[in-house]
C-alpha cells in the first residue's frame, strides 16, 4: 500500500480509519528509517487536517500548528503530537469548543498529546520565559487555517531567538550540561537514553537551535546521519516494547537489532555509540564557537575605541613547530605544510594536551585531508611525541576524541578500529574499550614518577586492551598486535619485549593477589618465571593500579590494592635472588590459643572482631580506608563448620574478603583434641557491623541444626533484585592447574547473590575435601573465588578425584 493509499483509507474512514492506516504503515516491513517517519508525519498533518476543518466551520483568525519532533515531521511510533492551536484573540469561547473537538479524537485514540492554545503574543511571552517553548516553537510548522498567522508567529519566534542569542544560548548550554550530569554520556552507556543522554537527540535538536540562531554554526560533515541513526533505533525501540521510551535497556537490545537487520546488540551498541560520538563531538565544537563568538562580541567594541577602529587581530602564540594558539584554540601555524609533514598531528596533539587546550576543527580537518603517512618504523620524534600525548594527563582525552573524530587515529594506529567505540557487557567497566584505554593512559600518567621507563608504561596502557577486538583470550591476542604496534612505532626489540610481556600479563598481579595463596611459594615463583625482571615489575604494577582505576569504582580499593602491593613485594624479593621458603604452619598468637582454649572448654564456637585499617598514605588526604574486620573463629573440630560460618555470615549481610581455615592443636596442658581456627576479613554490606554475640548465637544454632540456613536464606534470595528480562550467565568451575604444591586451586566465577558461599561451603563438604583457605574476589555482580583444598590427608587432590569435584560443585551452582 502506498503513502497515497494509506491517507486515501484514512480519509475515508475518520479517526477509525486513521487508527487502521496507522497501524498498517507501522506494520510495513518494506518501509523504515526516514519514508516512514515522513509518511507517519504525512498521515497524521492529514487526519488533524481533517478534524481542524470539520470542527472549525467557517471560524477565521485560527490556525493548527505542529511544533518540536512533529514540527520536523519526525513522527516516531509512539511519539507524542506537540500541537499548538493559534489564535487571534477573537472569539474564546468558540477557540475553546475548536481545541475540544481535535484534542478529544486524539485522545480517544490513546495517543500521548502535548497541546496549548495561545494567541501569537502570548506564545511569544510563554517562549521568553520558557526556553524549552522556544525550542519547539522553534520548528513551527502549518497544519491547517489561517497561514498568515503561523507564518507570523514563525517569523517572529526566529526574530526573537536570533536577537535574543547572546543570552539565551548560554542558558541552552546550561540545560545541556545539567542534563548531561543527570543522564550521562549516551556513548558510554550500556542501557543508554537515547533522547535524554549527552550525545543524544536532545543535544542534536540542541544544535539545530545554535544554528538558527545565525551565531555558530556545528560540524555538518556525519550529523545528519548520526540523527538518523538514533532515530531509527528509537523507532525500532517503539515497535518491539510498544511503548513510548527512549530507555534502550537490556533485555530489548536483541530484539530492537533483529528489527533493524543487524547482527547482534553488540552492533547495535556500537552504532549507537558512534552517533553518540559525533552528535557530542559537534556540540564541543559548537559551544566552544558560541563561546568565542559571545567573548569577542564583548571584547570587539572596547578594542575598536581604543584602537580607533578597525578588526582587531587576534593574538598567535607559538606552542610547538607549525602549531599556535589563537583564540583558546590549537590552531595550525601559516607556515604549516602538512602534507609535508607527517608528523605534524601528533605533534599538534601534544601541545594542546599540554597546554590543556582544544584542537582546532579546521585545523584536525586540514591535517586529515593532507597529511602524509609516517613511515614505518616511525621516527624518533613521532614515538616522543605520542608519549608526551599519552603523559598529558586529563586533556588528552578531548583531544584524543578530536583526532579519532576525523579518523586521523586510525591512520596512525590501524589496529584502533576494533576497539573504537566497542561495548564492554561488564557491570564493572564503565567506558567502551577505547575510551577505557585512553583513560587507563591518564591514570598512568599520574604514576609516571613510580617507574623509570615511563614511555613504556604510558604506551602499554594504551595498547592493553587491544585484544579485545578479537576472538579468544584478548591477552594473548594483544600481546602480538602490541609486539606489531610497538615495532611500527620504532622501539627497538627489548622494548617491544617488555611492552609485550606487559600486554599478555596486565591481568597477573590483580588475578593473584586476590585469587592465589601468596603464602605459597609456587604462587610468587609462577609470577616471578612471567615477568622476568624487577623494571617489567614496575612497569606491571603500575600498569594494573592504572588499569583498575580507570575501570570502574568497583575494580580497585585499598585492600586490593594492599593485596597488589604485597604481591609485588614477594615477587621482587625472588627476582632479586631471595627464594622464598617453604610455607610452615604459623604458630598461633596469644590470642588465638586463648580463643582455641575457650572453644574447647565451651565446647562451643568463640568469636573476636577487630577493626583494620590501611596505613596512612605518603600524602593522607583524610582518615584511613576501612579494609573490613577481622573475624577470628575458634570451633571444636567437627564437620559442616565453613557451610555453617558462611550462611551465619551471609544471613547478617557480611561480605567475606579473605578466609583462612586450619586445625589448631591445644596448648600443653589443656588435654588432646583440636579446634579449627577461621581468621576471615569481612565487610558490612551496608551498615553497621552485628554484634559478636549475636553471631556466635546464631553460629551455635546453625552448628546444631536448629537454624535452617538454607531456608533463610531462599527467603533472602527470593527477594533480591534482579534485572527484569536478564538472565545471568551461568557458573563455571574450574581446577587451575599447577597453581599450588600443596593445595588443589579449586576457581569458582558465578554471579553473585545472598549465600553464594554457604552454597559453595556446603557443596565441598559433601565432596569430602577440606578447604584450607579461599580468597574471595567481586566485580559488580561477578564473584571470582578461589579454593584452596585438600584431602583428608592434608594432600593435593589426585587429577580426576579434582576435576570430579569441580563438575559437581558447577551442577550445585547451577541448580
Amino acid at each position: 500500500m502506498t503513502g497515497t493509499d494509506v491517507r486515501k483509507e484514512a480519509d475515508d474512514s475518520g479517526p477509525s480509519g486513521y487508527a487502521a492506516a496507522r497501524l498498517r504503515l507501522l506494520g510495513e516491513g518494506a518501509q523504515s528509517g526516514p519514508p516512514r517517519r515522513a509518511a507517519l508525519a504525512e498521515l497524521t498533518d492529514d487526519w488533524l487536517s481533517g478534524l481542524f476543518t470539520a470542527a472549525a466551520d467557517g471560524l477565521r483568525g485560527v490556525s493548527l500548528v505542529a511544533v518540536g519532533g512533529y514540527g520536523r515531521g519526525e513522527l516516531s511510533p509512539r511519539s507524542d503530537l506537540d500541537l499548538l492551536l493559534l489564535h487571534d484573540g477573537g472569539d474564546a469561547k468558540a477557540v475553546a469548543a475548536l481545541a475540544d473537538r481535535i484534542w478529544y479524537p486524539v485522545w480517544d485514540l490513546g495517543l500521548a498529546l502535548d497541546h496549548s492554545v495561545r494567541t501569537p503574543a502570548e506564545a511569544r511571552k510563554t517562549a521568553g520565559e520558557d526556553l524549552k517553548v522556544q525550542l519547539g516553537l522553534l520548528d513551527a510548522r502549518h497544519l491547517a487555517g489561517d497561514l498568515g498567522l503561523t507564518a507570523g508567529l514563525r517569523t517572529a519566534v526566529l526574530a526573537d531567538w536570533r536577537n535574543q542569542a547572546p543570552k539565551r544560548l548560554p542558558e541552552l548550554q546550561e540545560l545541556c550540561a545539567e542534563r548531561a550530569e543527570r543522564q550521562g554520556e549516551l556513548q558510554y552507556l550500556l542501557e543508554p537514553d537515547l533522547k535524554e543522554a549527552r550525545g543524544g537527540l536532545r543535544d542534536a535538536t540542541a544544535l539545530r537551535a545554535v544554528a538558527a540562531s545565525w551565531l555558530a554554526d556545528a560540524p555538518r560533515e556525519g550529523l545528519a546521519d548520526a540523527r538518523r541513526r538514533l532515530l531509527d533505533v528509537r523507532d525500532a525501540l517503539h515497535l518491539t516494547t510498544g511503548r513510548a521510551t527512549d530507555r534502550l535497556a537490556l533485555q530489548e537490545q536483541d530484539q530492537v537489532a533483529a528489527e533493524l537487520g543487524l547482527l547482534d546488540a553488540d552492533t547495535l551498541l556500537r552504532q549507537v555509540y558512534e552517533a553518540a560520538r559525533v552528535i557530542s563531538y559537534a556540540s564541543d565544537v559548537t559551544w566552544r564557537e558560541v563561546g568565542r563568538v559571545l567573548r569577542s562580541r564583548a571584547v570587539r567594541p572596547r578594542l575598536r575605541a581604543m584602537l580607533g577602529g578597525g578588526k582587531p587581530v587576534s593574538e598567535r602564540s607559538p606552542l610547538a613547530e607549525g602549531v599556535v594558539e589563537q583564540d583558546g584554540e590549537v590552531v595550525l601555524a601559516r607556515a604549516a605544510r602538512p602534507e609535508r609533514d607527517p608528523v605534524l598531528p601528533l605533534r599538534a596533539a601534544a601541545a594542546a594536551a599540554q597546554a590543556g587546550l582544544p584542537l582546532s576543527l579546521h585545523a584536525v580537518r586540514r591535517m586529515a585531508a593532507h597529511v602524509r603517512p609516517l613511515p614505518t618504523p616511525w621516527p624518533a620524534e613521532a614515538r616522543e611525541q605520542l608519549v608526551t600525548l599519552l603523559g598529558s594527563g586529563r586533556p588528552t582525552v578531548e583531544v584524543w576524541e578530536a583526532l579519532e573524530a576525523e579518523g586521523l587515529i586510525t591512520g596512525l594506529l590501524p589496529d584502533w578500529e576494533r576497539v573504537r567505540c566497542r561495548p564492554q557487557r561488564n557491570a564493572v567497566h564503565i567506558w567502551t574499550v577505547d575510551r577505557h584505554l585512553i583513560e587507563t593512559a591518564v591514570r598512568a600518567s599520574e604514576l609516571t614518577r613510580r617507574v623509570s621507563r615511563p614511555d613504556l608504561l604510558l604506551v602499554a596502557a594504551l595498547l592493553h586492551d587491544i585484544g579485545k577486538g578479537w576472538p579468544g583470550d584478548h591477552s594473548m591476542a594483544g600481546e602480538i598486535i602490541a609486539k606489531d604496534v610497538a615495532a611500527r612505532i620504532g622501539f627497538d626489540r627489548a622494548d617491544v619485549a617488555v611492552l609485550s610481556t606487559l600486554v599478555r600479563h596486565h591481568l597477573l598481579l590483580i588475578e593473584t593477589a586476590t585469587r592465589r595463596d601468596l603464602e605459597d611459594p609456587a604462587t610468587v615463583r609462577s609470577v616471578a618465571e612471567a615477568v622476568g625482571t624487577q623494571s617489567t615489575l614496575e612497569l606491571l604494577h603500575a600498569l594494573t593500579e592504572a588499569d583498575a582505576l580507570a575501570t570502574g569504582p568497583a575494580a580497585w580499593s585499598s585492600w586490593r590494592g594492599s593485596l597488589v602491593a604485597d604481591l609485588v613485594k614477594r615477587v621482587s624479593a625472588v627476582l632479586a635472588g631471595d627464594a622464598p621458603e617453604e610455607p610452615e604452619a604459623a604458630a598461633p598468637t596469644a590470642e588465638q590459643e586463648r580463643l582455641a582454649v575457650e572453644a574447647f572448654r565451651t565446647g562451643g564456637p568463640v568469636l573476636a572482631l577487630r577493626a583494620q585499617t590501611e596505613p596512612p598514605a605518603e600524602e593522607p588526604s583524610g582518615e584511613p580506608e576501612p579494609l573490613g574486620v577481622e573475624l577470628v573463629i575458634a570451633v571444636p573440630d567437627q564437620p559442616g563448620v565453613l557451610p555453617a560460618v558462611a550462611g551465619v555470615l551471609a544471613m547478617h549481610r557480611l561480605t567475606v574478603r579473605t578466609a583462612e581455615l586450619r586445625a589448631l592443636d591445644l596448648p600443653d596442658g589443656f588435654g588432646e583434641g583440636s579446634v579449627l581456627l577461621l581468621d576471615w576479613r569481612v565487610a558490612a554490606e551496608y551498615g553497621s557491623l552485628p554484634q559478636a554475640a549475636r553471631l556466635r548465637a546464631d553460629l551455635v544454632r546453625a552448628l546444631d541444626g536448629t537454624l535452617d540456613i538454607a531456608a533463610r536464606l531462599a527467603e533472602r534470595d527470593a527477594a533480591y533484585p534482579r534485572r527484569r528480562g536478564w538472565v545471568a550467565p551461568p557458573p563455571r568451575v574450574t581446577v587451575a592447574p599447577a597453581a599450588s604444591h600443596h593445595a588443589t586451586v579449586i576457581e569458582v566465577r558465578a554471579q553473585d547473590a545472598p549465600g553464594l558461599l554457604f552454597r559453595i561451603g556446603a557443596a565441598l563438604e559433601k565432596a569430602g575435601v577440606l578447604v584450607r583457605s579461599m580468597h574471595v574476589s567481586t566485580l559488580g555482580s561477578n564473584a571470582v573465588d578461589a579454593f584452596y583444598v585438600t584431602t583428608g590427608t592434608a594432600a593435593p587432590l589426585p587429577g580426576e578425584e579434582a576435576a570430579s569435584v569441580a563438575r559437581a560443585l558447577e551442577e550445585t551452582l547451577r541448580a
